[in-house]
Order: structure tokens, then sequence, then C-alpha cells
């Protein structure tokens, strides 16, 4: 008799490079399962944006097991007793998958005990095996790039089984439409389909497309009106293709390369800040930071508002934040530059902007979207000073922001490259676009002295 065993799948929706299907279906007839728990997660259960990614790529991870001959159960409640129903449902022994590093994830993996078989594959290397000359895990990334480069190359890929052994009988499973995924009443999401390909197939396209421009990654990333990201964020965040797949793929030479696999790695730095700092989502990596007077108020909630609906009056600011709601994404600098006006130009709490991107972003990661704040904010334990300030205004005219303006600021697209980063001090400004919140000046001057006392 075959045994059955459970794959629990999380954010690891691949065939490809799956340590945890390979060793499932080498013991006996694999269940495939995925269980929307939106109670483990509590506060950080996944967002807006994320639901509509997770609904097309369940359905495209569903008709790659169908191809095989497998399927995808799915069931929505609480992972462990989920995972413990099916069990005994079905007979299953084993549970295997995918170490994750979130809290909850962490907890209900060592809830489920002895029946849970877990594997690493999302990370360059188990991002608890990097550590220091102490034994402890590293806080400031560029040790931990250093402890790890002598543990690269990774292992080669893993090939997805040809063929996937099924159990004799299939357990009920919910229908992904039931879930409510997708926004229908106003649909948001409706430009979303335009901008991405969620499953195994778009993320073997969009690492395809990278390849042939990782050469010019380290100047490329930096500037927001070309296509010069790897696009490979949220395939990634869901696992649709593995670090170890991307880093087979890629070859070049110069700093582009370099640039990107240390992106890679700090996937892996902020999976080991979490592990270390599990509440590291909702509390300074600096305590002292406990003592900053943030702005609150009726005059502060307006402000963070006018920042969500990028309509600050800094052009670069609001070009990201229309970004970020239209497609769910937002460029890389953009994101630095938004968050910092948040915090500083605005002196809004770091875990407001935290919350409306994890909401906003189909890539948002626990991890990434932690450390990346914390580090904007000066709060965590690897960042930038508070004092380090952005500028905005010169920031968008360096980086050459006037393309990426025109697209998501339509009201300010007839304005020349030089006045269209501040139009306020060019003197043309339109009356359908908003002045800004507060002069960068007065903004930088009420920052530090608000940081004085820290």
């Amino acid at each position: 008799m075959t045994d059955t065993v459970l794959l629990w799948l999380r954010q690891d929706l691949r065939l490809h490079d799956q340590p945890a299907l390979v060793a499932a279906a080498a013991a006996g007839a694999v269940m495939p399962v995925y269980i929307l728990d939106d109670d483990a997660p509590g506060d950080w259960r996944i967002g807006g944006a994320q639901r509509w990614w997770l609904h097309h790529s369940l359905s495209a991870l569903d008709a790659g097991l169908r191809a095989k001959g497998s399927r995808l159960i799915l069931r929505r409640g609480d992972a462990v007793t989920e995972l413990a129903t099916l069990a005994e449902e079905t007979g299953a022994g084993a549970i295997h998958a995918i170490r994750h590093y979130e809290p909850w994830w962490v907890k209900a993996e060592a809830a489920l005990g002895e029946r849970l078989v877990v594997h690493d594959g999302n990370h360059l290397r188990p991002p608890d095996s990097v550590r220091t000359g102490s034994g402890g895990m590293f806080k400031i990334y560029s040790s931990f790039w250093k402890a790890l480069n002598q543990m690269l190359p990774t292992e080669d890929p893993v090939a997805a089984p040809d063929t996937i052994p099924a159990p004799s009988r299939w357990p009920k499973s919910d229908r992904l439409t039931d879930w409510n995924l997708l926004p229908v009443k106003p649909d948001w999401a409706s430009a979303f389909g335009t901008a991405w390909q969620p499953g195994e197939d778009g993320a073997a396209e969009a690492l395809e497309t990278f390849v042939d421009r990782v050469d010019t990654y380290d100047t490329d990333r930096n500037l927001p009106s070309i296509d010069g990201s790897s696009n490979l964020s949220p395939h990634l965040h869901h696992g649709e293709i593995s670090p170890r797949q991307v880093w087979a793929a890629l070859s070049g030479r110069g700093d582009g390369l370099t640039t990107f696999r240390k992106e890679l790695a700090w996937r892996d730095f902020t999976s080991g800040v979490i592990l270390s700092m599990p509440d590291y989502a909702d509390a300074n990596g600096r305590p002292r930071y406990d003592r900053m007077p943030w702005r609150t108020g009726t005059a502060a909630k307006r402000d963070l508002a006018a920042w969500q609906q990028g309509r600050t009056g800094y052009p670069i600011v609001d070009a990201g934040m229309r970004q970020l709601w239209q497609i769910g994404w937002m460029h890389n600098r953009v994101r630095m530059i938004a968050a910092s006006f948040l915090i500083k130009h605005l002196l809004i709490d770091w875990r407001e902007g935290e919350r409306w991107y994890w909401d906003c972003l189909i890539d948002a990661d626990y991890g990434n979207n932690s450390v990346n704040w914390q580090w904007v904010a000066g709060t965590g334990v690897d960042s930038n000073m508070f004092g380090r300030i952005m500028a905005p205004l010169s920031q968008s005219e360096k980086f050459d922001a006037a393309d990426y303006i025109r697209r998501w600021v339509p009201e300010l697209a007839g304005l020349s490259d030089a006045a269209i980063h501040d139009p306020d001090a060019a003197g043309c400004r339109p009356d359908n676009y908003p002045e800004k919140r507060i002069g960068h000046r007065e903004a930088r001057e009420r920052a530090l002295a608000a940081a004085t006392g820290v």
C-alpha cells in the first residue's frame, strides 16, 4: 500500500526546484495543499494586492499540477488544525514543506512536531546557517554578505518531477472563487493584469527578460523612467521561482551582476533578522526611538492620506504612490524616496507606511518590508541615521525621473524636464496639482528638531 503524504504549500508556489515536492513524491502519493490562514498571522495576514496575485498564482499552480497527474487541495482556516484534519481524513503520515521564517509560520511548524518534514528551498542558503564567529545571527548586512558569499554559489536547481504520484481518493477542496480574493466593487486591481503574469510561467518569462539586461542593472535600477528592475520580486516572494534558479540563470560581468546578487542576498538577510527578532515589523530595532515624537492628530492624518493618494505636491513621491496603487508595485529607488518623505518630511511613524505598503504591494514580504522601512527610518539595527534625509526634488532630477512622473502623474505631463521635478519652484504648477504639504527646508528642520531628544 502506497503511503499518502501531504505537501504543504505557502510562499513556494512552484513545481521546479521544489525540494519539498521532490521529497514528497519519493515518499508516496502526494496530496498538495494550500491553506488560506488569516488567523495565525494576525495583523500580518496577506494584504489586498497579494490576494489578487495569490488567486492567479494558485490557479496557475493547480493547472501545472494537473498536467502532471495531480491537483491542488484548498482549505481555509488555522493551518495546523486543517493539516491535522486532512491527515486524519486521508491517513497521511508525513507533511513535507519548505521552511519559512515569518514568526507565525515558525510557530506553526513547531506545533506540527515530528509529522512535519521541512526542507530548505526559498533562500540562497538557510538564513540560520549563516552565523557570526560567535555563533549568533548577523545584524549588519555587509558582514552577512561577506559570510554568505563564502558559502556560494548555490547548489544546482532541482528539476520538477515528470509525474506526481496521486492518491486513490482526493479529499474535499474549497473552490478558489469562493475565497473572493479578487476585488470586485470597485475593481481597484483592473490594471494589475496588464503589468503582471502571476505563476511559474510568468516568473520564467521575467527571468528570461532580465538575463539580457543584468549587466546594466547597477545603473539602470536607479532610473525610474526606464525598465531597469528585474521585475522578479513578486515571483520570488510567492515562491514561483527560487533564488537558486535565478542565480543559476544569470551570467555576465561587471557591477550589474554583483549588485543584483547582493539584492538576492538581502532577502536572506532579512529572513535572518526576523528569525532573531520576530517582532521587527512592530518594534523599533533601536529602542531609543520609542521616544520619537511622531506627529498624530487631524493634521497628521490628512498628511498621511495625501501621501497614500499621491497628492503631496512632490511629483516623484506622488508618481510612486500612484504607481503603487495602480499596479501593486513601486520602483525600488522611489520606494525609498516615498518612505523617507513620510517619515522625515511628514514626521509620521514608519509603521503607518509599512502597513500601507503591506496592503498595496504584490511583493510585500514580512522580512523585507520591516527591515527596509526601519533602514530608511533610522530605527533599525542596520540602518541609515535618522538625520540622513533624502531630498525628493533633487533625487528626482538626479535619477532622471521626468518620464516616470509623466506616466503616473498625468496632470504634469505637459511640463518640461526642467520644470516637472518641482513645478512650484518653476512657477508652472497646474491648478489641478496640489501644493507641497510642507517645504523641504521646513520639513528637514522639523525632523531634526524632533530627533534631538531621542
